[in-house]
């Protein structure tokens, strides 16, 4: 039986949808600008590869977040005529308003689901977040563009430890009595595991069906990829990952790497789930990322290479002995 065509056996969703965060959530904590023209010159190159939903930029404060001080020129420089929807995080209406002059697809507003990491990562409680982003919505509404949610520290907090799932729940309603209707949990500094990922998934569905729940997962502890098989279980089919494993919560202490892009299409083109994406291209991206950046990125797959991709006998050395 071919596993790799029959994602039902499993027990998985037959197609999922790889929304890219590298151009954001993956630079924004580098040291080093990196220039404009390469920014919009990796979102294209992604385009090309097949990836269809993008987080580009974010609307921020240059001075909290440097890296991003470009996010109207990036958005500039994108190929808009393949389909693409490129959406920027906004922190408030004025992040908004730049990012419609700016021509979004959509605006991502989010907060953490702990109070000590919002407090750190937006300077807000929150309850300051949820009410700046009523506004938000309705700025976006003026223009007739869409606004997801994002809940970090979904799974856990740095600084508070386990996060009650109430509290993930109550953001969610709240995320949707605004007209929210798509909701990433992300995994701030890597505390998901599988029973946490099972758990949250079906809160979220019990208590808010009409939300399209997207997850987003670090690998700090090596278990994004496994989280991620957790999720294709509860029939989520919105992953959200970074070329190459770029990112890094700047906010808090040892948070490493999104899950990479690359290895996370290899793994579900494995287990049958269809993305759309061309793998080839993909690994040729996250290469270049690499050489832009500078120092080795912890993708495996553009070391390795597919399970199936075989080399010369020659090239190997021969056992002696």
């Amino acid at each position: 039986m071919n596993l790799r065509s029959r994602p039902e056996e499993m027990g998985f969703p037959s197609h999922a949808r790889v929304v890219e965060v590298g151009p954001r959530d993956g630079l924004q904590s580098e040291p080093e600008f990196v220039p404009t023209e390469e920014k919009f010159a990796l979102v294209n190159s992604l385009i090309d590869a097949g990836i269809r939903h993008l987080e580009v930029t974010s609307f921020v404060s240059p001075r909290a977040v440097p890296q991003m001080r470009d996010a109207s020129e990036v958005l500039s420089g994108i190929d808009r005529t393949r389909g693409a929807v490129l959406t920027a995080l906004v922190p408030n209406a004025r992040g908004a308003e730049r990012a419609i002059e700016a021509a979004v697809d959509a605006m991502v507003v989010f907060m953490s689901a702990s109070e000590s990491h919002n407090r750190k990562n937006v300077n807000r409680s929150r309850q300051e977040s949820l009410a700046g982003f009523g506004e938000v919505c309705r700025t976006a509404e003026t223009s007739g563009t869409a606004v997801y949610g994002g809940i970090a520290t979904a799974f856990g907090c740095p600084f508070e430890g386990d996060v009650p799932v109430e509290d993930v729940v109550d953001i969610a309603r709240r995320y949707r009595d605004m007209g929210i209707t798509m909701v990433s949990l992300g995994d701030t500094t890597g505390m998901a595991t599988p029973p946490l990922v099972r758990e949250r998934c079906r809160a979220l569905r019990a208590a808010v069906p009409e939300i399209d729940v997207a997850l987003h997962f670090h690998n700090t502890r090596g278990a994004g990829l496994v989280c991620v098989y957790a999720g294709l279980l509860e029939g989520v089919t919105r992953y959200e990952s970074s070329i190459g494993g770029l990112g890094g919560c700047p906010f808090a202490p040892k948070a490493t790497g999104n899950i990479c892009t690359e290895d996370l299409v290899y793994m579900l083109d494995e287990c049958g789930v269809e993305t759309d994406v061309d793998l080839g291209k993909l690994i040729a991206v996250a290469r270049r990322t690499e050489a832009t950046i500078g120092r080795t990125l912890p993708g495996q797959l553009m070391k390795a290479g597919p399970r199936l991709e075989l080399h010369a006998m020659a090239a190997a050395a021969t056992a002696n002995g």
